[in-house]
């Protein structure tokens, strides 16, 4: 009201016909000017985020996210914020895999979805997926370590054969120092039953697991990272080539799962942080 009078008398006169202090007035008008300033940079800020996320991220995330930024902000509030800005989420819903009990005698379901570890480089998982690159299937494995749920390794081929899961192996072996006492849990996959995997395994000293056939539950840690890949990053028409579709995941694994996005697993840090801050706290270097 005071904004609108003093269009035409002075803040002074407005101020003493109203019987409202000048300082009381000026406070006022800067405390507003801050909150609005405030918004603008949260509004700012939450567009930012949820674009780097490719639109699959969503209040809470957002929240922890600009935590991270040095920014608070409660869910409802991102929320509402997101709702004015027309932002929404793009995570799927709930989805439910059938059950299954069959076990290879020979290599046993050892892990048995005791996903929670004590330490880094005690558990890897691993797993194939399928990517569209312009004309045809590629195919992507990709391996976790367990403890922070981290991406260690992984490798993309035209041919979802042996020597892929082979190379995903090698790299994350070399990557994390030739750790031994290892187990890997993986499917009952063609290339994974494969005698030269078999012996990449025995040569690194690493115990092989395999889930039940036909049990995505006894390995729902890597079908998690392959959903969040696909609904998250991956376009919904697939890369236009190969060699697209490799730097795109590489950016997606390394950097912004590893050390941008928040998992739930580890209390909404990212993974690579997790597993400093927890190798810190057990005093591993």
């Amino acid at each position: 009201m005071i904004d609108q009078l003093s269009e035409h008398e002075s803040v002074e006169m407005v101020c003493s016909v109203l019987n409202v202090p000048r300082s009381s007035y000026y406070d006022f008008k800067q405390r507003v000017t801050s909150i609005k300033l405030e918004e603008v940079q949260l509004r700012s800020t939450i567009n930012e985020l949820f674009s780097l996320s490719r639109g699959a991220a969503g209040s809470r995330m957002l929240t922890v996210m600009l935590k991270d930024a040095d920014l608070t902000a409660g869910v409802f509030k991102v929320r509402r914020i997101m709702r004015d800005m027309g932002l929404v989420c793009k995570q799927p819903g709930p989805h439910s895999y059938k059950l299954a009990t069959a076990e290879r005698p020979d290599i046993p379901n050892k892990l048995n979805r005791e996903f929670k570890v004590n330490s880094a480089n005690q558990v890897w998982c691993g797993d194939i997926t399928y990517i569209w690159t312009g004309k045809k299937w590629s195919y992507l494995a990709v391996i976790i370590d367990l403890f922070a749920r981290r991406v260690v390794g992984w490798a993309m081929s035209d041919k979802p054969d042996t020597d892929l899961v082979v190379k995903a192996l090698d790299r994350a072996y070399e990557q994390r120092g030739k750790p031994s006492g290892l187990m890997f849990h993986s499917d009952q996959g063609s290339q994974y039953n494969a005698r030269r995997f078999q012996q990449r395994l025995w040569r690194y000293r690493i115990e092989q697991s395999m889930s039940r056939r036909g049990n995505c539950w006894d390995n729902a840690p890597m079908e998690r990272l392959f959903r969040s890949l696909k609904t998250e990053w991956v376009p919904s028409l697939g890369y236009s080539n190969y060699q697209e579709a490799e730097k795109d995941i590489s950016k997606y694994l390394m950097n912004y799962y590893n050390w941008c996005r928040p998992h739930s697993h580890n209390q909404m840090v990212a993974p690579a942080i997790a597993e400093e801050k927890l190798n810190s706290l057990s005093g591993i270097s």
